[in-house]
């Protein structure tokens, strides 16, 4: 069980909102809030320990360096990885980004010999799902059409779930990519992460993992899962914006080209040529966003203090009440999974729309209560076009919603049929 005072943490709860109500903040999906321990932790580096990494030979510096490389192993140890596996990135987007670009350099012929294994080109394949955030699927689409390449995609069922029927015939010998989320931003489903790597394994293909909305909420062990990249996302970590990281087995970081080039990055340089630096230094080319870096290890220190088995169970409990609430209101339809038996692998979220009323609508008359959420395609639009609509609105739980805020998610929820005259 989390702490009782746990909201006590997080100062910007204490605010409120419209014609003085309470906020009830239900968009963590979208970005969390943060601590008292991230905050402090990057002022402090402002105030005390300021200096460039890794380049400097003054207290300052070395000061700088240690705290660097300390949040990179805290990181590391959140999600089961050694340190020099984690590269900064400036988000998830960018950590994805990363690995696409890569290997289009590759099949470029940047890297040399040693990058040969990421080459794409005509007759080769890169397989994503139709859950995916565009986050995790314009790269691997605009790496198609650099290489030559063809991008397939695993169907989902009416309540989301991937449809592994034909799971041999779309990921084959021609495979060389299967990206995949792990939990979607739009059901909370959580995707069969063993069956999909098994298979990529199985006809040598590399394993991209969107842990954006797994990472933050239920423990996750790269090496119990056996994939070869993840993305994770600070922000939705209780840490800052601004930075995220990419998770890499090192044998492949260190044969990756770069996607990014310039100073750090670099082992030697000549006028005719440049090598890199083994992993994560080859990727982290120019000065880097310390502070925020140093509050993303805070953050996973934070949460790895809390027990993230606690974390997942108590934001089960929290959208197990928003979703059985949802359930009830005429009228209103719950994305994903319905019922307790069904959603038995669903976390953290109830995504609903309103027939009739557009999510943005929706979203106003819960935001005039004083509550705050999500609407839209959640760039996914993909998924929301397989489910027959063009938007919705999501509520998102984290360590700090409370049963209070999913009832009032349910009773302002209730009054949004009636307000615009389409009641059943």
């Amino acid at each position: 069980m989390l702490p009782a005072n746990l909201r006590e943490d997080f100062p910007l709860l204490t605010r409120t909102v419209r014609n003085g109500k309470p906020l009830v903040y239900l968009d963590s999906g979208a970005t969390a809030q943060k601590p008292r321990v991230v905050l402090d932790a990057e002022r402090d580096f402002y105030e005390a320990h300021n200096a460039a990494v890794q380049r400097g030979a003054h207290l300052l510096a070395e000061e700088a360096t240690e705290l660097f490389e300390g949040a990179r192993a805290d990181v590391a140890a959140f999600v089961g990885a050694q340190a020099e596996e984690i590269v900064w990135t400036e988000n998830a987007t960018a950590a994805i980004n990363l690995v696409a670009s890569g290997m289009g350099n590759a099949s470029a012929g940047i890297g040399g010999d040693e990058s040969a294994r990421f080459r794409l080109g005509p007759g080769d394949e890169i397989c994503v799902t139709e859950t995916e955030h565009h986050a995790n699927l314009v790269p691997w689409q605009a790496l198609a059409t650099r290489t030559g390449a063809t991008l397939r995609w695993l169907p989902v069922d009416d309540e989301g779930r991937m449809i592994l029927d034909d799971l041999d015939q779309l990921v084959t010998e021609r495979t060389r990519v299967l990206a995949f989320t792990h939990v979607s931003n739009v059901t909370g489903l959580i995707s069969p992460v063993q069956t999909l790597v098994e298979r990529a394994k199985a006809v040598g293909a590399f394993t991209v993992l969107d842990g954006c909305q797994s990472v933050p909420h239920l423990p996750v062990d790269v090496r119990a899962l056996d994939i070869d990249f993840m993305a994770m996302s600070a922000h939705k970590m209780l840490g800052p914006t601004g930075i995220g990281a990419l998770y890499g087995r090192k044998e492949l970081l260190d044969a990756l080209p770069p996607s990014i080039f310039g100073g750090g990055a670099v082992k030697v340089v000549t006028m005719e040529e440049t090598s890199w630096q083994e992993a994560p230094m080859r990727f982290e080319a120019g000065s880097q966003p310390v502070a925020q870096i140093v509050g993303m290890g805070a953050a996973a220190r934070y949460l790895g203090g809390l027990g993230m088995a606690e974390v997942e169970a108590h934001e089960r409990h929290i959208a197990a009440i928003m979703r059985e609430g949802v359930a009830q209101i005429p009228g209103v339809r719950l994305l994903g999974p319905i019922g307790d038996e069904n959603a038995r692998d669903v976390i953290g979220l109830a995504t609903v729309v309103v027939d009739g009323v557009h999510p943005h609508d929706v979203g106003q008359v819960l935001d005039d209560a004083g509550i705050a959420v999500r609407v839209g395609h959640h760039c996914n639009q993909p998924l929301h076009r397989r489910f027959g609509v063009t938007g919705s609105t999501r509520a998102s739980a984290h360590v700090y919603t409370t049963e209070d805020d999913a009832r009032a998610f349910i009773e302002a929820l209730a009054t949004v049929p009636a307000f615009f005259g389409v009641s059943s």
